[in-house]
This record gives C-alpha cells, structure tokens and sequence, in this order.
C-alpha cells in the first residue's frame, strides 16, 4: 500500500502520474488514468479532478470516484466554503485536512455535511493553476486513515501539481451560444488555451498581477519588465476589454478566476 511505502517508491510512482496526465493532456487516455496512478502515490478512498467553468463559475468533475452528494458540493458549493479561501491561498502546495484550524472545519458545511458523514480523516485539496495564472480546477483526495508523518505523500503531490493543472486546463470549445453569452470572456477560444478578450499571453500575466492590487512597478519587478511597458499593457487591456480603469479590469479578472502565479 501507498503509505507503507519508501520516499523512492513513491516517487517512481510519481513519474507514471506524470505520464499519465501527459498522455490526458494530449487526448491519448483519460483523466482515470491519472487518478489510478495516483492512487500508488496517496492512497485514498475517494478522490476528483474537476475543472474550473468560468462562465458557470463553477466546477465540472472529469473524473472521480466520490459519491453523488459529495460530487455535487464540489462542483457547486466548494468554492463558497469558508475553506476554499484558505485553499486556493496556499502558497507552498495543498491543503492537508489534518492542517486545517478546528474552528474552520467546524464552521464548513463540506466537512460537517460531506465528508465528516463519509468517515474521512485525512487527505487533500489542491488547486491547480495554469501556467499564467489562471486557476483551472482542483484535485481532491479523501482518505478514511490518518496518514503517517513526515509523510514523502505530501511534497510529491505538489510537485505534480503543474501536469495536473495542464491535464485539467485542456477543453474543448464551448457551443456557439455560451461563446456568444460569455462576450468578451470568449473572444479567443481554443481547445488548449483560454484567451479571454483576445488577451495576449503576457497581457494576461499583466491582468492576473492587477488582481492582487499591485502597482505598475511592482508588476514589472514580478514580470521582469518596466513599468513603462506595464502601463503599456494596461492600456490595451482596458481597450480589448471595454473597461474604464484598473480595478474594473481586476474585477473582470477575479470573475473569470484568475490569479497571479506563485
């Protein structure tokens, strides 16, 4: 079993998670497959990939083994949880459930009605970011069985968090009439890629800074580029978006889900 097993092991297992994701990435497998191979890094009774859905700001399961109630409060009621804020703040890796305060998993109807009710004990809540910010979904681990500290289990799952984040961001294009409702959030789709606005890549890098309220200069040490050229990209966001100033771009920006990177 997983937790019996060395920090070598584990890691092994690790290099096939990543394969596996590459291989959902490129459309060649599914993201089970990527689920049983990290069943041999963490092991767990339940565990979801589920993607981010900016226009229904909510989540879309691709695949998990959680029941029926418990899928449904992750797609729809997860990011409203008191935890989720917690969650998708965390700098260095997931949230292990053993990490988080008492007093929060008494306040948060995912533990009180869902998992508390299923007999979990221990896992973890990863947020998955893209490459330029965007947050794209999340992975979630339950486990009925407290697990061993130090635990190798707990550095490995972050690492793999980026060819996660890529396996989960792949989409297919929406229909014509959600590209339509969506305006210029939908500008730019492409099944790999999402381009609000018809933003460019650094453009995007420049309106995930914006939601964390930091100055043109702050943006151009973070971004290795000068305020002059921040100021620059500004100007074409406000103008590809529509929008008046900076904090209504911020605004659009949090609404879609985007972030800085790490």
């Amino acid at each position: 079993m997983a937790a019996a097993r060395s920090g070598a092991d584990i890691l092994d297992a690790a290099v096939h998670v990543r394969a596996a994701a590459r291989s959902a990435t490129s459309g060649a497998a599914g993201l089970d497959t990527v689920l049983a191979a990290l069943s041999e890094v963490v092991e767990y009774d339940h565990a979801s990939l589920s993607r981010w859905d900016p226009l229904r700001r909510r989540h879309t399961t691709l695949a998990g083994s959680y029941p029926d109630d418990a899928t449904a409060y992750i797609e729809t009621r997860l990011h409203h949880d008191p935890v989720f804020p917690l969650l998708r703040g965390q700098a260095l890796g997931g949230l292990w459930l053993q990490d988080v305060p008492r007093q929060l998993l008494a306040a948060s109807p995912g533990f009180q009605e869902v998992l508390s009710p299923l007999g979990i004990e221990d896992g973890v809540a990863q947020c998955l970011f893209a490459a330029d910010g965007r947050y794209v979904g999340m992975l979630n681990v339950s486990t009925r069985r407290p697990r061993r500290a130090p635990d190798p289990a707990r550095a490995v799952v972050t690492l793999l968090t980026e060819a996660l984040a890529a396996a989960v961001d792949r989409r297919a294009v929406p229909p014509p009439e959600e590209i339509a409702a969506a305006g210029p959030a939908a500008d730019a789709w492409h099944p790999d890629a999402w381009r609000p606005g018809g933003l460019s890549p650094r453009e995007l890098q420049v309106l995930a800074e914006l939601t964390a309220g930091r100055t043109n200069r702050e943006i151009a040490e973070r971004l290795y580029i000068t305020p002059r050229t921040v100021g620059t990209h500004i100007e074409h966001i406000l103008a590809k978006l529509g929008l008046p100033n900076r904090a209504a771009a911020a605004a659009r920006a949090a609404a879609w889900g985007i972030a800085p990177a790490r």
